[in-house]
């Protein structure tokens, strides 16, 4: 080999091999910082978009102190962390958050304020391919569409956890349509299953929506004062199954339970159901699971369950 083709490829190997020495396993973020920074404690850098380049893949960016950090778009396993103070993300005409990693990725997303700027942000978190996704002690509020959009298009199934989370004011520019909503499942491929705990979705579209495909656990939440329905399972394709227990449904101007088509299932255990305009209904086939123990009462309409179930 020549030496100028020698000295060329050394040159080549140096650049990448301080590319990657580049990358940090952990990172942060200041509303002082500086994107140009390497973004280490002592030098953090100002948006999540500007240190997400610079971490390593199943690394960490947290926040050194409150501030708005802009939206970001997540490719690898990474751990985006907000905590203790409020670390905010504000977007107008786009998503605040997008996951698109791999379909084996783990992204976690926690203690951070989504906020899309009075109608104008599409959605909070815009999830599209990922293996796991964690959401934990998050608000989400202002978006025209969706607060958390779980529409994953690959071939492997994905999981998602949602705790302790507040979702709120999800609705259209005019917020008069239900059309838009709080969490929506809808995988294009594959199956999306989610555990809802201690998660409350409110003065949206809906509460929460789930589609063919899509599987929702919920426990101890809260879907309240939504435009349209509080929890509906509604497969155009597919199967559709929500569990639901110890949990409020209320006061949502359409239905507060719905399950409909022929594969929706929504079964309920220890489930207040108030102050809807329908508390219980069912379509096109679809089912409404009763363990015999929950509370259907003030509706305008109580409807009832499909069937009812022993306690086991």
């Amino acid at each position: 080999m020549k030496a100028s083709a020698m000295l060329t490829a050394v040159a080549m190997m140096s650049v990448a091999a301080s590319a990657a020495q580049a990358q940090a396993t952990r990172t942060w973020v200041s509303g002082v910082g500086d994107d140009a920074n390497p973004c280490s404690r002592t030098a953090p850098c100002k948006t999540f978009a500007g240190a997400i380049s610079k971490t390593a893949v199943g690394g960490e960016i947290n926040a050194l102190d409150p501030g708005g950090f802009g939206g970001v778009t997540i490719t690898k396993s990474i751990t985006l962390d907000g905590g203790p103070g409020i670390a905010g993300v504000l977007v107008a005409g786009t998503n605040g958050i997008t996951v698109a990693a791999g379909p084996t990725d783990f992204v976690m997303l926690r203690n951070l304020d989504i906020d899309g700027a009075a109608h104008t942000g599409l959605s909070g978190i815009s999830a599209a391919a990922f293996g796991r996704l964690s959401i934990e002690n998050v608000t989400i509020y202002g978006f025209q569409n969706y607060g958390i959009d779980i529409h994953t298009n690959q071939t492997q199934p994905a999981y998602v956890s949602i705790r302790d989370s507040y979702i709120a004011n999800n609705v259209n520019a005019v917020q008069t349509s239900p059309a838009a909503g709080a969490i929506y499942v809808r995988p294009v491929q594959s199956t999306a299953v989610v555990a809802i705990t201690g998660v409350t979705g409110t003065h949206s579209g809906f509460g929460l929506r789930v589609e063919g495909g899509g599987q929702a656990n919920v426990f101890n939440s809260s879907f309240d004062d939504n435009l349209g329905n509080g929890v509906v399972a509604a497969p155009t394709s597919g199967s559709a199954l929500i569990n639901i227990k110890n949990t409020l449904v209320a006061n949502n101007a359409s239905r507060g339970v719905y399950a409909n088509g022929a594969n929706a299932v929504v079964t309920l255990s220890s489930v207040g159901i108030f102050g809807n305009a329908t508390g219980i209904a069912a379509a096109g086939g679809g089912s409404v699971v009763s363990f015999g123990n929950n509370e259907n009462s003030g509706n305008v309409i109580a409807g009832a369950p499909t069937s009812t179930q022993p306690l086991q």
